[in-house]
């Protein structure tokens, strides 16, 4: 075994260990440059951005888009609701003219999908002393909300970005790219609410 790696250095006199080692370098990752912690489910599979101050101030809501055009709607960190005592205590979905939490949409057409413009009302959420509406931020056909949120409302103080999204909408992508460019980045939004 000495010898091979003898004839594969006298191979290559330059060092820097020819095919193998460069092929080795690029399946083993350094650990020196791991993360402390692997990326979630949304880093992995979303691009995240966000609605900062959406029609109100403190109305902050992000919007992560998914690689096939779905986009996840939800509150952000630093929106009001979140940051009030006590946090998120209802939400209701009977907003507009109908219960949005009714909306069934079926089959690889959605049928039954109702089309939404990015300053349409998806719920309701309250607090001990005020209440909020939601809206869309993104015009499209609104596929499903997390009608979950009924009953577990806590879900938005816990993972408000997880299990706590509000509502799935699949926009054009013609109106995908007016309405991207008025969201900024998740980098963006840590500067400018000074979040981690």
């Amino acid at each position: 075994m000495e010898d091979h790696s003898d004839a594969v250095e006298s191979n290559n006199p330059g060092g820097g260990g020819g095919e193998e080692e460069e092929l080795q370098r690029l399946l083993v990752p350094d650990v020196h440059n791991l993360p402390l912690f692997p990326p979630s489910a949304v880093q992995s599979n979303f691009v995240s951005y966000f609605a900062p101050d959406f029609m109100k101030p403190g109305h902050d809501q992000y919007v992560y888009r998914h690689a096939n055009g779905l986009c996840v709607i939800g509150l952000a960190p630093s929106h009001v609701a979140l940051t009030e005592k006590g946090g998120v205590t209802a939400v209701d979905f009977n907003v507009g003219k109908t219960d949005r939490s009714g909306i069934k949409v079926t089959g690889k057409r959605k049928k039954n999908a109702q089309h939404f413009e990015s300053n349409s009302a998806l719920c309701k959420v309250c607090t001990n002393d005020a209440s909020y509406i939601v809206r869309c931020c993104v015009k499209g056909n609104l596929l499903e909300v997390n009608d979950r949120l009924i009953k577990q409302p806590g879900l938005l103080n816990s993972s408000a970005d997880r299990e706590g999204y509000i509502a799935i909408i699949m926009p054009k992508p013609a109106d995908w790219l007016k309405v991207k460019a008025s969201l900024i980045d998740i980098e963006e939004y840590k500067k400018l609410k000074e979040v981690c």
